[in-house]
């Protein structure tokens, strides 16, 4: 009877210990709480362009005389890359990039019984821009302006009479001996875009820009006359871009209670 009593008691015991276990607060930390990673724009990026280019070429004497006027166009490809920062949700950054294009085209004027062909070509181009930005989330729409450089080629030809026609009404083409000319140019650019982040470090991109390489001369001895030549260009291209989180800021503490 009385070891039925102390086993009695001894099974009433713990069961009052684990409902005094249970009632008391616990000492395990919560559960951590991991927050989604939020989306910036903050970050270098490197990525690739491809589109269309088209202009204009006028070309001028020392007197203002029009002598041509070429209209170059073609494809254009390449690279950029550049640093985004976002403040709440403006983003203002800087960007580089480089291309190749096929920015070219000829023309013939004929002045009388003289023939003046022109060609302006551009292989290469590239500038250094800032960028200013308002992000919808993962969508930004962008301003951009800066220095613009560009490899410009020019070809004159002059075709005129000769005193020493081996036949009558004979024409001979005069190449200037310089020819052709070419010179690196310093302009702006000018232009906007829209760009999606499709992740965290991908996006794509569409931008228009306008150019404007200036005016520069060139003196063509054969006919003892300088040209003044006045290139404007215009461009369209869709690119993508990728980001990396190496400087980017860190995500915000989340508080645990």
């Amino acid at each position: 009877m009385i070891r039925k009593f102390f086993v009695a008691t001894a099974v009433l015991m713990a069961g009052s210990a684990s409902a005094l276990a249970a009632d008391l607060p616990s000492r395990r930390p919560p559960p951590v709480y991991a927050p989604l990673p939020i989306f910036t724009w903050t970050g270098f990026y490197i990525g690739g362009d491809i589109g269309y280019t088209w202009g204009t070429d006028s070309h001028n004497n020392a007197a203002g005389n029009l002598y041509s006027f070429n209209t170059p166009q073609g494809e254009i490809g390449g690279v950029h890359v550049g640093y985004n920062y976002q403040i709440n949700q403006f983003v203002v950054g800087l960007e580089g990039d480089a291309d190749g294009l096929n920015f070219s085209n000829s023309n013939t004027l004929a002045l009388g019984v003289v023939s003046f062909y022109e060609s302006t070509r551009i292989p290469v181009e590239g500038s250094i821009r800032g960028r200013l930005g308002y992000a919808w989330d993962h969508l930004l729409f962008f301003a951009t302006g800066g220095a613009a450089f560009g490899d410009i080629q020019h070809q004159y030809a002059v075709t005129a009479p000769t005193q020493l026609q081996v036949a009558p009404n004979t024409l001979v083409t005069r190449y200037d001996p310089n020819n052709p000319y070419s010179s690196t140019r310093v302009g702006w650019t000018v232009g906007g875009g829209v760009e999606y982040a499709l992740s965290n470090n991908w996006s794509v991109r569409g931008e228009y820009r306008y150019t404007d390489f200036g005016h520069s001369s060139d003196y063509l001895a054969s006919i003892g006359q300088t040209i003044t030549n006045h290139i404007i260009e215009h461009r369209v291209t869709v690119g993508f871009s990728y980001k990396f989180d190496t400087f980017a800021p860190p995500a915000p503490v989340v508080a645990k209670y």
